[in-house]
C-alpha cells in the first residue's frame, strides 16, 4: 500500500462491537414492535446490517415514538460509514428518549457526529447531557469538555466572519480527482501542488506558469527526474523557484518510511532530488515542509519521537558550509499534545501558519498564524477564524507575498458512493486575503540577471539582502548559472543593502529603502558587475552621513564591513576612496566635505586591519557629477563615495 504525504498513515475501524447492540433493549410491551426489534438483532448478530436497518426503518415507521430504534439504526449506519445518516438516526432517537445515563455513549457519539457536521448547537447540547448523565471520571468527559469549548468558538466564529469563503479555482485547474498543498513563487508566475489524477494513481507534483493576463495555465508535471513511481507531494519552492523541497516514502536508501529531499533548478532543469540525510530527516515519517523565501529555511512536519503530540512542527536552517542544521522541534507555543502539522512560512519570514487540533477551534484540525518575536520566539497562535477554518479538518494555506491573493484546498461534499473523508475529492480554492488574517509585513520582490559588465554574458553570483538597522542577513540567493536570473524577496517597512558578488568581480552595492512604505511595487533590475580590473569602480550606495557631515552613521556598517571583507578577499589590490557632493554649497565646503567623508572610510578599513599602502582617499567636490544638479534625486546621486581600483 502506498504511503501518502498529506497525512501519516492512519488505519481505524470503524465496526462497533455487535454486542452492545445485540444487548440493547426496547421500552415497549407492543408485541409487534418486539417482534421487529428482536428481528433487527438477530440481523446484526449475522451482519445482515442492510437487512437489519430495513427493519428498524419499518419499526420506525410503525411505532414513531420509539426512539431505541433510531439509535441501533444509527448505530449500524455509523459502522458502515454513512456517518450522515447516523447522525440523523442519533439525533432523532435521543431525542424521543428521556434524560439516563446508561445514554452517556450515545450522548457522545452524537456530539462527535454533530461536529463533523458543523451541527455545533447539537453537539453541544449532546456533550452537556453527557457531562450531565455520565459519572465522574467518565471516559469521555475531558473529550466531551473540550469539545463544548470547540462549540462555543465556533458558533461565535461563525457569526462574525473574517473575509468572504474561498472559491474553487476553476479549468485548467482542479480536473485531477485529488490536488492539495499549493504554494507560489514570490512573483506569482508559478503555482506548484500535489496531485493524484484518479483515486488510485500515486501522488506527483504538478507546476502551473501563469499566463501574461494573469490566469493560470495548465499543469504540467515539474520534471522527470522528481516525478517517479514512488510518491513524490507536499512540495514547496523558493521565493525565486530555484530550490524544490518535497517529501518522497518508501525509496531506497531512504531514512525512515517518508523523507525530505532536495532540488535545484538551473535554466529550466532540476537536477536529480537529493536525501537531506539524517541531520534532517528521521526513521518516522517526515512530510509537509515549507521553505523560506530564500530557500535556506525550513519548517516540516514529523512523528519522530521527543515531540509534544504525534506530529510535530520542525525547523532547519542552510549553513554558510552548505550543510543543514540538525532539525529541532519547533517548541511551545506553536506545538501542542495534539497534531501540528502543515506549516507555512510567508515569503516575509515573520508569519507561520499551521494546521493543529491541540488548540480550541472550530473542532478539527484548524489554520493558525503566530508571529516571530526576538530570539526566535513565537507568538501565541491564533485561530484565522471563520471562513478560512470550518468543521472539516483544514489542509495547508498559502498566502502570497504580497499578502493579497490566497490559496487552500478542501474536500468536495460527499458524492454517492463516497463513503470515508478519504474517499473524497480535493480541490484547490483561493480567496482574497482578510487583514487579520494577513502576514505581519508584506513583501515585494526584485527580480532581474546579473551579468558581466565586459562581455554582457550571464553569469553567476550571490546575492545578499541585508536588513540596514540591524546589520542582519535576511536573504541570500544565487543567480542562474545559465541565465544569470535572480530573485529577492523585500518586506515592507525595511530598508535594505543588497550585494551581488562573484569571483574575481567587484561587488555591486545598491539600497532599498521601504521605511516610508509609499512605494512598494515590484522592481526590475539587472546588474552588471565590473571585473576586478585596475580603473574600475563602483559606488558605495549603503554609506550614510548626516546632512553637511563626514561622521559615518551607524547603520553603514553593513558596508564597511563589506569592504573589509572585499581587501580580505583580494590582498594584491590597491584602491582609492573617492568623495563627492552635489552643487549645494561652495566649492571649497563641497571639497573639504568629500575629503573627509572619504578619510573616514579610509580610516575604518585600516581600524579592521586593511595595511595603509593599499589605500588612499580624495575628495573631487561637485566636479565629477554623475547627472545634472537639476532635482533632489539627481543631487542625492552625486552624493556618493566610490571605491575605484588603482
Amino acid at each position: 500500500m502506498r504511503r501518502l504525504l498529506s497525512v501519516p498513515l492512519l488505519l481505524a475501524c470503524t465496526l462497533l462491537p455487535l454486542g452492545a447492540t445485540a444487548q440493547a433493549s426496547l421500552n415497549t410491551t407492543n408485541t409487534k414492535a418486539r417482534s421487529l426489534w428482536d428481528k433487527a438483532q438477530s440481523q446484526a448478530k449475522e451482519r445482515d446490517f442492510n437487512k437489519a436497518i430495513e427493519t428498524l426503518t419499518v419499526l420506525n415507521q410503525k411505532f414513531p415514538s420509539l426512539g431505541e430504534p433510531h439509535i441501533m439504526r444509527g448505530s449500524l449506519l455509523k459502522a458502515m460509514g454513512e456517518n450522515r445518516s447516523a447522525f440523523e438516526a442519533y439525533r432523532d432517537g435521543l431525542a424521543k428518549l428521556p434524560m439516563d445515563p446508561n445514554r452517556a455513549t450515545d450522548y457522545f457519539t452524537l456530539g462527535e457526529l454533530a461536529m463533523s457536521f458543523g451541527e455545533y448547537q447539537t453537539a453541544a447540547d449532546s456533550y452537556k447531557r453527557l457531562l450531565k448523565a455520565g459519572p465522574k471520571g467518565q471516559r469521555n468527559a475531558a473529550r466531551a469538555q473540550r469539545q463544548l469549548l470547540n462549540c462555543e468558538f465556533a458558533l461565535k466564529a461563525m457569526a462574525a466572519p473574517v473575509g468572504v469563503q474561498p472559491q474553487r479555482l476553476g479549468a485548467p485547474l482542479n480536473t485531477f480527482r485529488f490536488q492539495y498543498f499549493p504554494a507560489l513563487t514570490a512573483d506569482n508566475r508559478f503555482l506548484l501542488f500535489t496531485g493524484r489524477p484518479t483515486a488510485e494513481s500515486g501522488e506527483d507534483l504538478f507546476i502551473s506558469k501563469a499566463n501574461k493576463d494573469g490566469s493560470i495555465g495548465d499543469p504540467a508535471s515539474i520534471s522527470p527526474f522528481i516525478n517517479t513511481p514512488y510518491n513524490e507531494g507536499a512540495g514547496t519552492i523558493s521565493g525565486d523557484g530555484k530550490t524544490l523541497v518535497f517529501a518522497s516514502c518508501d525509496r531506497p536508501n531512504s531514512v525512515g518510511n517518508c523523507d525530505l529531499y532536495i532540488s535545484r533548478r538551473t535554466g529550466n532543469n532540476w537536477s536529480k532530488p537529493l536525501n537531506l540525510g539524517r541531520t534532517v530527516n528521521s526513521p518516522e515519517w517526515d512530510s509537509q515542509p515549507t521553505l523560506s523565501a530564500d530557500g535556506r529555511t525550513l519548517y516540516f512536519t514529523s512523528t519522530r519521537r521527543g515531540g509534544q503530540g504525534q506530529e510535530d512542527i520542525y525547523v532547519t536552517t542552510l549553513g554558510a558550509d552548505g550543510n543543514w542544521s540538525p532539525a529541532r522541534n519547533v517548541g511551545q507555543p506553536v506545538n501542542t499534545p495534539g497534531k501540528d502539522m502543515a506549516p507555512f512560512i510567508h515569503a516575509s519570514g515573520t508569519t507561520l501558519y499551521y494546521v493543529t487540533d491541540g488548540l480550541v477551534g472550530m473542532g478539527g484540525l484548524d489554520v493558525f498564524r503566530c508571529e516571530q518575536q526576538a530570539a526566535g520566539r513565537w507568538s501565541e497562535p491564533q485561530n484565522l477564524g471563520y471562513p478560512l477554518n470550518t468543521h472539516e479538518n483544514e489542509a495547508s494555506l498559502f498566502i502570497s507575498s504580497d499578502n493579497r491573493r490566497g490559496f487552500c484546498s478542501r474536500s468536495r461534499a460527499a458524492e454517492p458512493g463516497v463513503r470515508t473523508e478519504r474517499e473524497r475529492p480535493v480541490e484547490l480554492f483561493t480567496f482574497e486575503v482578510p487583514q487579520p488574517v494577513r502576514s505581519r509585513e508584506t513583501s515585494t520582490y526584485t527580480q532581474g540577471r546579473v551579468f558581466d559588465a565586459a562581455t554582457k554574458k550571464p553569469i553567476k553570483a550571490d546575492v545578499q539582502l541585508y536588513d540596514l538597522n540591524t546589520d542582519e542577513l535576511t536573504q541570500f540567493v544565487t543567480s542562474d548559472a545559465e541565465n544569470g536570473d535572480y530573485t529577492v524577496v523585500l518586506n515592507e517597512g525595511r530598508q535594505y543593502a543588497m550585494y551581488a558578488a562573484a569571483d574575481k568581480y567587484l561587488m555591486k552595492s545598491l539600497s532599498f529603502d521601504y521605511s516610508d512604505k509609499h512605494a512598494f511595487d515590484p522592481l526590475t533590475l539587472d546588474i552588471y558587475l565590473e571585473p576586478v580590473r585596475s580603473g574600475r569602480s563602483i559606488v558605495l550606495n549603503n554609506l550614510f552621513f548626516d546632512t553637511n557631515q563626514y561622521e559615518l552613521k551607524p547603520k553603514s556598517r553593513t558596508e564597511l564591513n563589506r569592504l573589509v571583507g572585499f581587501m580580505k578577499q583580494y590582498p594584491d589590490v590597491q584602491v582609492e576612496v573617492s568623495g563627492h557632493t552635489d552643487d549645494v554649497g561652495s566649492d571649497e565646503d563641497n571639497l573639504a566635505l568629500s575629503q573627509n567623508r572619504a578619510k573616514a572610510v579610509y580610516t575604518y578599513l585600516i581600524s579592521q586591519g586593511v595595511k595603509a599602502e593599499r589605500l588612499r582617499f580624495k575628495g573631487y567636490g561637485e566636479s565629477k557629477a554623475l547627472v545634472a544638479n537639476d532635482s533632489e534625486l539627481h543631487r542625492q546621486q552625486n552624493r556618493r563615495i566610490e571605491l575605484r581600483i588603482l
